[in-house]
């Protein structure tokens, strides 16, 4: 036995001993390196679960000619695989989406819920106005000039916050009053303004169905939001 192991073992090492890593030693070395790391790439974009063993079997065989391990001339098999698992991820996101929209309509559905009790409340208060829209609004100071129309511009300063008392807008703030036509704003701003004098001050408690209902303009209105304006005329332009 003794005889025959040390042949054995001198034939092994000697094959380890060449068997190195490839020498990118030419052009063709190298553009067939990056050709198999662009291969690469390409399945692990589309196909990061593949099993490498015999990803590369199939690779060698193709390259070498040699006899498939499998056939599968259509390419029925992998064509199968690829559709399956495109309508899995599209079930996967279908099902996120849908979670997605019901928490939202969840949230509005709580929201506008707040918002109406908020109303109600609000309306019970002392010297607090409510005309047949449902705008509530309160005086805080009395101008002396003239009142714009629906199809005015007019000049003001305002602070724009939710029922919890958050700031979502200011042109306070900025300190740069702003200037719009009052048939291009939402219903109770166009509603509110033509109650006002110029020079006036009043904070409006605008109902959902007068803002922007389920739409928004910004994350920091959710939708159904109930919004709050003190608003200050301070001129009508035309």
């Amino acid at each position: 036995m003794k005889k025959t192991l040390i042949p054995i073992m001198a034939i092994t090492l000697a094959f380890q001993a060449n068997a190195q890593e490839p020498q990118v030693k030419s052009r063709i070395d190298s553009v067939s390196y990056l050709a198999g790391q662009n291969i690469a790439q390409s399945v692990l974009k589309d196909f990061p679960e593949a099993n490498v063993a015999l990803l590369l079997q199939g690779l060698s065989d193709a390259m070498m000619q040699r006899p498939s391990l499998l056939q599968d001339p259509t390419n029925q098999c992998v064509m199968s695989y690829f559709q399956e698992k495109m309508q899995a991820i599209q079930q996967a996101e279908e099902a996120v989406n849908q979670e997605a929209l019901a928490a939202e309509k969840e949230a509005g559905r709580v929201n506008r819920e707040r918002g109406e009790a908020f109303l109600l409340e609000n309306a019970k208060k002392k010297d607090m106005q409510v005309t047949a829209s449902g705008l509530q609004y309160e005086v805080i100071k009395k101008g002396r000039g003239q009142k714009p129309t629906a199809s005015s511009t007019v000049k003001v300063h305002y602070t724009g916050t939710n029922i919890d008392g958050q700031i979502f807008d200011s042109s306070v703030e900025r300190k740069e009053p702003i200037s719009f036509p009052l048939n291009a704003v939402i219903p109770g701003w166009t509603e509110g303004l033509q109650l006002m004098n110029v020079g006036s001050k009043y904070r409006f408690y605008i109902p959902q169905e007068l803002a922007y209902g389920p739409g928004s303009p910004t994350e920091l209105i959710p939708p159904y939001s109930v919004l709050i304006f003190e608003v200050e005329l301070l001129d009508i332009e035309k």
